[in-house]
């Protein structure tokens, strides 16, 4: 599975951004996939995940702000991101399971694909 992230940008405190991830590969709709974001000097953190069933998981710091989607006919998970915060600065990074794994995990080390990562900067 190759995966590709974009949509980040600056933004305002307060603000919308919608990320996109899309994926290859023709199983798509089979893979667990999940947002994660890692700021300048700390550990990769989830904020939410989706599972092949549409089953979604957030992180605390982001429920009622986020909301996680696929479409499956698109190959693409979206994170739509409301109410920014500059707290939520950092790098985005989608990530899928291995095709054996059905279900949304919230460790890194759960992952297997990764994509490139995108930017969201808010400012306050």
């Amino acid at each position: 599975v190759q995966l590709q992230a974009s949509g980040g940008g600056l933004v305002q405190a307060g603000g919308s951004l919608r990320l996109s991830c899309a994926a290859s590969g023709r199983t798509f709709n089979r893979y667990a996939m999940g947002w994660f974001r890692q700021a300048p000097g700390k550990e990769r953190d989830f904020v939410a995940g989706i599972s092949w069933s549409g089953i979604t998981v957030y992180a605390d710091s982001v429920k009622g702000r986020f909301a996680i989607s696929r479409d499956n006919a698109q190959n693409t998970v979206y994170l739509q991101m409301n109410s920014l915060k500059p707290e939520d600065t950092a790098v985005y990074y989608c990530a899928s399971r291995d095709l054996r794994y059905s279900s949304v995990e919230l460790t890194p080390g759960s992952y297997d694909y990764w994509g490139q990562g995108t930017q969201v900067t808010v400012s306050s």
